[in-house]
């Protein structure tokens, strides 16, 4: 199940897939921009294995590697080359063979079968990755990785996670949510030094975690509403332990808070 700005997508065991909420601009994806506050099917979707909604959008992966996207598409957000509206999902083209995806405010990153990144959407931070700051209305590869097994899309920045236990980020570090000891944006991945034997990442608004394989955690990025979880409410620009978690499987960043299970 996966919850946007005010609609809602809820994926079966039969690979169909079923929203509720708002659809003003489509995202409910049955070919009507008439709001539901009863589940619906989603049109011309099936074999679905993963399920993520924006604010105005949404997007599917398919069991045969196809990512699909419906819903508001302003500045490239659904990935079809174009500024267009779809009320229906539609095959985002341009991708290899698609394994998972992340997305964050209004982009998009797509981890291919063969460990490659790809991204689209907002770029004015840097966000996609690619060298740039324009917007991408088609996916772009993100330079510089190879060998990744894991994304995570913050507000304005992004996360990978490589095979080999290091973390890369790249896009906006207004908080130090790159983790690089800097306040400086960032348009290509770089390693977020010192960090090692991780093995999940995620990401909040303008902060970011990792987990260890010893069940620890680390945080850094924005902490004006004790996001990091580190008692002190004071940004950090560099991986930062967060006390009193062990033994942690899984962790969430929302916009201003956080989960650990």
């Amino acid at each position: 199940i996966a919850a946007g700005g005010q609609h809602t997508l809820a994926l079966k065991a039969d690979g169909t897939v079923i929203a509720w909420g708002s659809n003003s601009a489509g995202q409910l994806g049955d070919g009507t921009q008439v709001s539901r506050s009863s589940p619906g099917p989603v049109n011309g979707l099936a074999g679905v294995s993963e399920v993520a909604a924006g604010y105005f959008h949404s997007i599917a992966l398919a069991g045969d590697g196809t990512l699909w996207s419906w819903g508001y598409n302003y500045q490239g957000v659904l990935g079809q080359g174009d500024q267009d509206q779809r009320n229906t999902p539609t095959r985002i083209a341009g991708l290899p063979l698609v394994a998972s995806f992340a997305m964050g405010a209004g982009h998009t990153l797509a981890l291919g079968r063969d460990g490659t990144v790809w991204a689209f959407g907002t770029n004015g931070s840097g966000q996609v990755g690619d060298g740039s700051t324009t917007d991408r209305f088609s996916p772009v590869q993100v330079t510089g990785l190879a060998n990744v097994t894991a994304l995570a899309g913050g507000g304005n920045h992004s996360l990978a996670l490589r095979a080999d236990g290091t973390v890369w980020s790249w896009g906006k570090n207004y908080s130090g949510e790159l983790g690089d000891g800097t306040n400086t944006d960032r348009s290509r991945p770089a390693p977020v030094p010192g960090l090692t034997g991780v093995v999940a990442i995620a990401a909040g608004d303008s902060f970011s975690f990792a987990l260890k394989a010893d069940g620890t955690v680390l945080a850094w990025g924005a902490n004006w509403s004790g996001q990091l979880g580190d008692g002190s409410g004071l940004e950090k620009t560099s991986p930062t332990p967060v006390p009193a978690l062990a033994s942690i499987a899984s962790l969430s960043g929302g916009g201003t808070g956080a989960m650990a299970l």
